[in-house]
């Protein structure tokens, strides 16, 4: 199998102990995204819309840097802290995925505090 690291200088930034996308037989597996801007490090004010806005615009980040875009996406998992957010983070992402959007599961789990949400999508080219 031949497998290939993406690294990302636009994106959060990586951690010894996991790649922010490994490519293998067509597939970009993007690793959990958290709402962290790149630039500053924190997460944006402005509650879960907020915080989702940035995790998806650090995906497309990472999507476009590889040559990629969200109409590439075909699976999405989401961890929430709080379902009560779901709402609210279903709208901002229904903007990111307007039409044909990947298959998707959303789930409640413990994040490291102060993080409320992360995405980890699968691509295909």
């Amino acid at each position: 199998m031949t497998k290939k690291v993406h690294t990302i200088q636009n994106a959060p930034t990586r951690l010894p102990t996991w790649s922010q996308a490994v490519e293998a037989h067509g597939l970009v597996y993007l690793a959990g995204q958290s709402g962290q801007d790149p630039s500053t490090g924190q997460i944006p004010s402005g509650g879960i819309e907020a915080e989702t806005r940035q995790v998806l615009q650090n995906i497309g980040a990472i999507l476009r840097s590889i040559g990629l875009d969200y109409s590439n996406v075909i699976s999405a998992t989401t961890y929430l802290t709080d379902m009560a957010d779901f709402e609210s983070y279903n709208t901002v992402y229904s903007e990111f995925f307007p039409n044909e959007p990947p298959a998707r599961a959303t789930v409640e789990a413990g994040l490291v505090p102060p993080l409320r949400i992360e995405i980890q999508v699968v691509a295909a080219r």
